[in-house]
């Protein structure tokens, strides 16, 4: 059933593509504004990009379409029938995205690459090992966009769970954050690759940039010092808290919480 369009959307290249595509393609109307923003810089540039799930193909000719002819698009599926792309010349591989050794044939073949988008099945599994296997081989300023993960709060999809994509990024969060002098809650690999998160709804964007991803140790300037006194503890329970017992420390931050738990619900 056709939608009435806002027409900031219908306005967008990128939604013009989609439109234009001569083979069916389905997409969540949000989703051509994070488009946009993630992805106008890469039109017209010489790029590696990856779908992940292209079903009846108006997916390929609208990447194709829309970031130009210097592109080389991949497509990745696991119904064969997708071949069939190859004569339009879109390269296509054949494989389950949750098969690790799938994933190692692919990358010791393409190598590099700099966008990869997954709109495959859209389970925890699919979406994570994705992810686990194809951040190391993204290019420093490339991107990992995972669609559809409003699944990770669906019934259907298992979820809600502990080990949904959407708790694996939140992981991934805190991954990155490990990078600052003495935080050490996540030691997994991504934050040597992952600069930063973003989320969208139903969509997670990671950026990719190695040199960016550094440990973050305090510096100074080399200005002039003054020994100003800190006031952010000032008349505070917890100045108090903190010179007269380890309970009162804790009792305060206990406080806070009680406080704060009305902007977690």
């Amino acid at each position: 059933m056709n939608k009435k369009i806002p027409l900031d959307i219908a306005n967008l290249p990128i939604y013009k593509s989609f439109k234009k595509s001569p083979y069916n393609s389905t997409k969540h109307l949000s989703y051509f504004h994070t488009y946009s923003e993630l992805l106008n810089k890469y039109r017209d540039k010489k790029i590696t990009f990856v779908e992940v799930g292209i079903l009846d193909g108006g997916s390929l000719f609208m990447w194709r379409d829309f970031f130009g002819k210097k592109a080389r698009i991949i497509g990745v599926e696991f119904n064969p029938a997708a071949k069939k792309w190859e004569k339009d010349g879109f390269e296509i591989f054949i494989g389950s995205q949750s098969d690790e050794k799938f994933w190692d044939h692919f990358f010791k073949k393409i190598g590099s690459v700099d966008i990869i988008l997954d709109d495959g099945g859209h389970t925890n599994e699919q979406q994570i090992v994705t992810a686990h296997k194809c951040i190391p081989f993204i290019k420093d300023g490339g991107l990992l966009i995972v669609e559809d993960t409003h699944t990770s709060y669906m019934t259907k999809f298992g979820n809600p769970s502990n080990y949904s994509f959407i708790e694996w990024s939140k992981k991934i969060v805190d991954n990155i954050n490990s990078r600052c002098q003495g935080i050490s809650i996540s030691e997994l690999i991504y934050k040597r690759y992952v600069h930063s998160v973003r989320f969208f709804e139903s969509i997670v964007c990671f950026e990719i940039d190695r040199m960016k991803a550094i440990d973050s140790l305090p510096i100074e300037n080399g200005g002039e010092v003054f020994n100003t006194k800190d006031f952010k503890l000032k008349n505070t329970s917890l100045e108090n808290a903190i010179f007269k017992s380890r309970y009162r420390f804790w009792l305060y931050f206990r406080l806070q919480n009680l406080k704060l738990k009305r902007f977690f619900r």
